[in-house]
């Protein structure tokens, strides 16, 4: 097995210092041009790449973005990654995406190696409603910036979307096409962005002059598609079927879908559906998803952005102000929800 090159190899093969080769890399106009000239052929030559893990212990600090997210398997998050990665690499960032899988162990194993590595800083959708994984990673001085949730203390940014209006939104929706029995499949309730949408779907039924008793919470442990056929079985199952239904993402609504068509039921003829995220799947599916729109992509390139400032990077230090951007959801009206009969 070959030895990688080192900088004393490029040295000794260009008849230089090592000194002199640490400033080609590093600080090239320091060099006479044919020094340079040289030590540039003894790299190509040998094919000598830096170490970037040894120029981050001597400088103190990454070029690397840590993203944790809850889910890569679900397109929402993809987009909020496209957006995160699009703002760093103009920065000259690179992005290091990791995803949870929703375990909270394995995002307290995420953050730990951010912190080994010595990351920039790092975007973090979280997963542990404890706090308690946020509350160890602090110690590491790291600046993080919550990504579809938003920062309750003054001690962190985050970027998100108007849950509560967004629930409403769905709901409002249905109520308004003639629904008075909805069902709710949830996701896990230990997610803020679970619960925030069951709020707005609360407020839009008090609105309409309905109570809670109108909405019919069926709770997933994941959000996944399994997730939603598994809730669709169980909505088979009810001796008094709602009529509408509103999912905590597209991907149980897809899944939801699914088990209505396999069991005969029409959508949106016997069972309205309405999702949330609008992911690139909902407007595809055999009867296109009603959805609420998140600015998924946005809201990764506005959190980089905040990062980025806080961190001086790409510029001279701004004085930066923990703050929290909340952005507006909007609902997209597909074929799913038409009007009930």
């Amino acid at each position: 097995m070959s030895q990688s090159v080192g900088i004393k190899d490029v040295a000794r093969a260009a008849g230089v210092s090592v000194g002199t080769v640490s400033n080609v890399i590093n600080r090239p106009e320091t060099v006479a041009t044919e020094t340079r000239a040289r030590v540039l052929s003894a790299i190509d030559r040998l094919g000598y790449v830096r170490s970037e893990s040894a120029r981050q212990l001597r400088a103190g600090r990454s070029r690397i973005m840590g993203l944790l997210v809850l889910d890569m398997g679900n397109p929402f998050f993809v987009d909020v990654a496209r957006g995160a990665e699009r703002a760093a690499r103009e920065a000259g960032l690179g992005v290091m995406v990791c995803n949870s899988a929703q375990s909270v162990g394995e995002e307290a194993e995420y953050l730990s190696l951010f912190a080994e590595q010595r990351v920039r800083g790092v975007l973090l959708t979280p997963t542990d409603a404890t706090g308690r994984n946020i509350a160890a990673f602090r110690r590491h001085n790291i600046p993080f910036v919550l990504v579809d949730r938003v920062a309750e203390g003054a001690t962190e940014c985050s970027v998100s979307v108007d849950d509560v209006a967004g629930g409403a939104l769905a709901v409002r929706h249905l109520v308004d096409a003639g629904h008075r029995s909805i069902a709710y499949v949830s996701g896990p309730p230990g997610l803020n962005q679970v619960r925030d949408r069951r709020t707005g779907a609360l407020h839009a039924l008090a609105e309409a002059g309905l109570g809670p008793e109108a909405l019919r919470e069926l709770p997933t442990e994941r959000l996944d598609v399994a997730a939603g056929r598994d809730a669709g079985a169980r909505l088979l199952g009810l001796a008094e079927r709602p009529t509408a239904v509103f999912c905590a993402n597209d991907l149980l609504a897809l899944g939801l879908l699914q088990a209505m068509y396999a069991a005969g039921v029409s959508v949106p003829d016997d069972l309205a559906i309405v999702g949330y995220d609008d992911i690139e799947f909902a407007a595809a599916a055999a009867v296109p998803l009603t959805s609420v729109r998140q600015p998924a992509v946005t809201m990764g390139a506005l959190a980089a952005e905040l990062l980025l400032e806080e961190t001086g990077t790409g510029g001279a230090a701004r004085a930066h102000e923990h703050r929290r951007v909340v952005l507006q959801p909007e609902l997209v009206v597909r074929s799913s929800s038409l009007p009930a009969r």
